[in-house]
């Protein structure tokens, strides 16, 4: 006789061990693109004198300022819980949000090479918006792969996270 507290195992239902999670260094990678972006969108004013080098410097303060109030979140979360761990588990936690910094990299560097006059700042940007666009593409297609979801289930990840981007991007054109 079947149990109905334990139902039988679906056969098209993934095993829990073929299936895995995406990493949060993935999620919080994507989290620092979409931060990078909008804060450089919004830096770049045509109205203003342009301050490439300024606006890089807020990009990876931003960012690691972003980093570190998320890991102070789980700080919090941490005492919260009435769990033991002090200082070394809080100081873990907030470096443990490395890859939202590491994503704005990219867009820092690009912003840098219009301090000396490479390329305009507006030309920086906008290289960096599709930059960063494609790489949401390629990390939302690698998260959703490493999850155990199929070629067609992960390009439409891809393609979703693409499309932050791509709104982004179409905010900055509609606002200038």
């Amino acid at each position: 006789m079947h149990d109905p507290a334990h139902p039988s195992p679906q056969p098209d239902a993934p095993r829990t061990a073929e299936r895995r999670l995406p990493e949060p260094r993935l999620l919080s990678g994507v989290y620092g693109l979409v931060l990078a972006s909008a804060l450089a969108a919004a830096l770049d004013s045509p109205d203003e004198q342009t301050t490439p080098g300024s606006d890089a410097l807020w990009v990876l303060l931003t960012a690691l300022a972003a980093a570190g109030a998320h890991g102070y979140a789980h700080v919090l979360s941490h005492r919260m819980s009435a769990e033991r761990g002090g200082l070394t588990v809080g100081l873990r936690a907030m470096f443990a949000e490395w890859p939202v910094v590491a994503a704005a990299v990219p867009t820092v560097v690009l912003l840098l090479f219009a301090v000396p006059d490479w390329w305009t700042e507006a030309a920086a940007v906008e290289v960096a918006l599709v930059v960063n666009t494609l790489i949401l593409a390629g990390w939302g297609v690698w998260t959703a792969r490493r999850a155990g979801r199929t070629w067609p289930a992960s390009l439409r990840a891809g393609a979703g996270d693409m499309l932050i981007g791509l709104l982004i991007i179409g905010a900055n054109a509609v606002i200038k």
